[in-house]
């Protein structure tokens, strides 16, 4: 029977709440590539007299689309001259949950199909890290992954906001809320109900914290198997928001939403474990601290080699690198050290908990996307036996004749366009297609006259 059902379910408990009348509703959902949930709602009638197995179908310009849903010109398969056809969303059943802040709602995520050939669309971001967990299986390894991501709470509604042409903000509180229990408590209320209905819906929050600005919250989501952990990453940032709807304010997880403001970061933790998921193969109990394996080392290695040209996913809009400044937080260089927040890789935990933290996304990414990229890199350094540079010991904000976190999409895209391994690990017809996305985003960037402009050059330019 299903009387009063929380978090994951079956697709025959789906069916029995649908008979008894506790579930009336089933969004199916698939992720675009700014890492949105897109989707339709399906009701309890069509779905007693259906089986949803097929998928149903949503059309395909939802993976060829900017941040505003315009048609950019020149994508391979989604395009006027092909009337943008459609595609299938297939549900993945395991990713099968109810929803505790809507009425007698359950979702199920998708994967995107191609009908005719039953094939997953390579382009989707939930297809590229299928690829990507594919061929670490072939190698007998499993991926173990977790996000933890800032963002900043608002007084005002998303309409307010709106309507205020995204000027004159009001945060939530009034001064640094790091760690703080007091400023924090103001927002209680609020906070304690994203966290409850976290946990009901399947998605474990280990704890939330204040960050280190007015306003500004983390939440940090329970480590996972790669492709649960970037479901519940999307499920997670989908929730608050629509929380934040019903409670009449707003929160944003833009990287930089005010150059005054300190960024929100979407930094990823990750481990290497065997095929049965038993051992953390980072971990070398024989070495000193921290106890890195050889295949950490090498893992690390591709990471470092390789960040640059997979900037796009880890960094994916303009306002992305907005973030990265000297001593905000959030790094500007490419180097590793054992617990130190000013490198972009940080080595944490010890013995099973031993783990790499990326610190370069911000809160802004696609997890799909920017997991793939962490995994492809990562084994391309263990095939590649790429060794890492040497720990760095001190400020890394200061460190000289190292790489660097691109300081602009321009830069990111050229990292990206001049790659080879990019097209190695995602395949060139991938590869293309985001790098179309990031010039759309570029070109419509280059061409708006903003406010800052205008307040410096309307008098005296």
């Amino acid at each position: 029977m299903c009387d009063q059902p929380m978090g994951k379910i079956s697709k025959a408990d789906l069916h029995a709440c649908l008979q008894n009348g506790v579930i009336d509703t089933l969004i199916i959902a698939i992720c675009d590539m700014q890492g949105r949930l897109m989707g339709k709602r399906l009701t309890r009638e069509f779905l007693l007299s259906q089986d949803l197995d097929h998928g149903t179908h949503f059309c395909n310009y939802l993976l060829g689309t900017d941040m505003e849903m315009t048609t950019p010109e020149g994508y391979q398969h989604m395009n006027w001259n092909q009337g943008y056809g459609d595609w299938l969303a297939k549900p993945d059943w395991s990713t099968l949950r109810i929803i505790p802040w809507l009425e007698k709602t359950a979702m199920v995520l998708a994967d995107s199909v191609d009908e005719k050939t039953g094939e997953l669309i390579e382009i989707a971001p939930r297809t590229i890290l299928r690829k990507q967990l594919k061929r670490a299986s072939s190698l007998g390894y499993q991926l173990h992954m977790a996000s933890e991501l800032e963002f900043y709470l608002l007084k005002d509604s998303y309409e307010e906001v709106h309507q205020k042409g995204y000027e004159h903000i009001c945060l939530a509180g009034h001064y640094n809320e790091d760690y703080n229990l007091l400023q924090g408590t103001r927002n209680e209320p609020i906070y304690a109900k994203m966290r409850k209905y976290m946990n009901q819906s399947g998605i474990l929050i280990e704890s939330s914290k204040g960050e280190a600005y007015t306003g500004q919250h983390e939440m940090n989501i329970s480590y996972s198997e790669a492709l649960s952990s970037a479901d519940h990453h999307v499920l997670f940032k989908h929730g608050l928001k629509e929380i934040a709807l019903q409670e009449g304010v707003a929160i944003t997880f833009m990287a930089k939403p005010d150059h005054r403001w300190t960024g929100s970061s979407g930094h990823i933790h990750l481990s290497l474990w065997d095929q049965e998921g038993t051992k953390n193969l980072f971990d070398d109990p024989k070495r000193t601290q921290p106890q890195m394996s050889e295949k950490m080392r090498f893992f690390l290695g591709g990471l470092l080699k390789y960040t640059r040209d997979f900037s796009l996913f880890l960094a994916p809009n303009v306002n992305s690198y907005k973030r990265y400044a000297p001593e905000s937080w959030a790094p500007v260089n490419i180097v590793w050290s054992y617990d130190n927040r000013s490198t972009g890789f940080r080595i944490v935990g010890k013995g099973s908990g031993l783990r790499i933290e990326n610190r370069i996304p911000g809160a802004d990414i696609n997890p799909y996307l920017a997991y793939a990229a962490m995994i492809g890199t990562g084994l391309k350094g263990i095939e590649k036996q790429i060794e890492p540079t040497e720990e760095f010991k001190g400020n890394a904000y200061q460190a000289q004749n190292v790489p660097r976190i691109p300081a602009s999409l321009a830069e990111a895209i050229h990292c990206w366009a001049n790659s080879e391994i990019v097209d190695e690990i995602l395949g060139e017809h991938v590869a293309r297609h985001y790098e179309l996305t990031a010039r759309n985003e570029q070109q419509l960037y280059d061409r708006i006259v903003t406010s800052w402009e205008r307040a410096r050059y309307f008098e005296q330019g």
